[in-house]
């Protein structure tokens, strides 16, 4: 269904066209105008979230996205947090609030999501799989995870920003690092040495 037009959509589009600039960046190894640019579509995306639709929980999974490659998300997590219902009951915002937990590293409430996320299609299951390895700290489970997600990006023909990248494998990386279990998958769908 196509979303009625208006400032909410104008700011998701501008924050779409900023994130692939930032992806761009990346892939071409120019990681602080990648985050430069990561933490603005970040930015972008809140105020679309704002005037949107109470239930357009991908501006937030956008929003976290963005701030967790461009390396800080601490401020967006306690955000999304604030904005997601208790309990959340669709995929979407069950994907933003793991991702927020995970920030946060609160382990049970991101454990709770995911079961959450497991009521929606493939790519939320193949997420929710990498999130529970990385809560169990299981590297083994978390790389076949993880391998699966960048698998499925390089199928696709089209990618929101129009730049093939495959950033859920990204942010679950940067996340991974962060406890000490991150796969470093090579693709050319990832920055060298991500």
């Amino acid at each position: 269904m196509p979303l009625p037009d208006g400032p909410h959509l104008e700011l998701l589009r501008e924050a779409i066209a900023v994130e692939g600039r930032g992806q761009r960046a990346l892939l071409e190894g120019e990681e602080a105008a990648a985050a430069e640019a990561l933490r603005e579509s970040s930015r972008l995306y809140r105020e679309s979230w704002e005037l949107a639709s109470p239930t357009a929980y991908g501006r937030l999974i956008g929003m976290l996205k963005a701030a967790v490659i461009a390396g800080d998300a601490t401020a967006a997590a306690a955000y999304a947090r604030t904005q997601l219902p208790d309990p959340v009951e669709s995929p979407p915002a069950g994907y933003a609030l793991a991702i927020a937990a995970l920030v946060e590293g609160d382990d049970a409430v991101a454990r709770s999501a995911t079961a959450v996320m497991r009521g929606g299609s493939p790519p939320f299951v193949r997420a929710a799989d990498a999130i529970d390895a990385l809560l169990d700290r299981d590297g083994d489970r978390y790389a076949a995870a993880v391998g699966a997600i960048v698998s499925d990006f390089e199928t696709r023909e089209e990618h929101l920003t129009g730049v093939p990248i495959a950033d859920t494998a990204l942010m679950l990386e940067r996340l991974a690092a962060a406890r000490g279990i991150a796969c470093r998958p090579v693709s050319a769908l990832l920055p060298a040495g991500a």
